[in-house]
């Protein structure tokens, strides 16, 4: 039988690994870098789109330093009810499985976060509509990320509500018929777990690390 000491040992020791784990992926965090957050298990989202590595990624964000090389890194998100800049350490704290993705073609890293700045405040897309004036999470990476010549690093793919038999599930189904829509199948758009599986971008880190 384990004795509420040893219990106490463990639960400081897994406290401070998770500590140490989360100050080494800030350490390495770069200007730019993309947050993927990874679901504890299926929702909505993950049902009908799959992330690099198999992970159940619904969520991205956009590492952003403010005030120079030292200054404190913060998140810009598309989250309910807007865009915001959230710390990092937040981010990682609402997160707690984040895989950390870096855009390995030329882009223009100023241009592209200046873009993201300007999203800063519109509300939260809750419809996935490309083109209106709200965000989703991995449209404000796909909108904004940009090369030295001004293309757009990421396109738009089709978008996915169906499940792997290619059913539209019953939650989106019931989702946009709510709102009077018809559900969206195969519309330009993006999500994070297929902006995850990209090419042009590869995973350099996992928090916690033995994610």
């Amino acid at each position: 039988m384990v004795s509420t000491g040893t219990r106490i040992l463990v639960v400081f020791f897994s406290l401070c690994m998770a500590l140490i784990g989360q100050s080494q992926v800030i350490a390495s965090l770069r200007e730019g870098d993309l947050l993927f957050g990874c679901a504890d298990g299926d929702n909505a989202i993950t049902a009908v789109t799959s992330g690099v590595e198999g992970k159940l990624i619904d969520h991205v964000g956009v590492v952003h330093r403010i005030g120079g090389d030292q200054g404190p890194l913060f998140v810009i998100e598309a989250i309910k009810p807007m865009v915001c800049l959230t710390p990092v350490d937040t981010f990682l704290f609402h997160n707690p499985q984040v895989m950390v993705g870096r855009v390995n073609v030329e882009v223009d890293i100023c241009r592209s976060i200046r873009n993201c700045l300007l999203m800063v405040g519109k509300p939260y897309d809750d419809l996935y509509l490309q083109g209106d004036s709200a965000i989703y999470c991995s449209e404000l990476v796909q909108s904004c990320f940009v090369t030295p010549i001004g293309d757009l690093v990421f396109d738009t793919v089709p978008m996915s509500f169906h499940d792997d038999s290619g059913k539209i599930t019953d939650y989106w189904r019931d989702f946009y018929a709510r709102r009077g829509m018809r559900v969206p199948e195969g519309a330009p758009g993006t999500n994070p777990g297929e902006l995850s599986r990209r090419p042009n971008v590869t995973i350099i880190g996992k928090y916690p690390i033995h994610l």
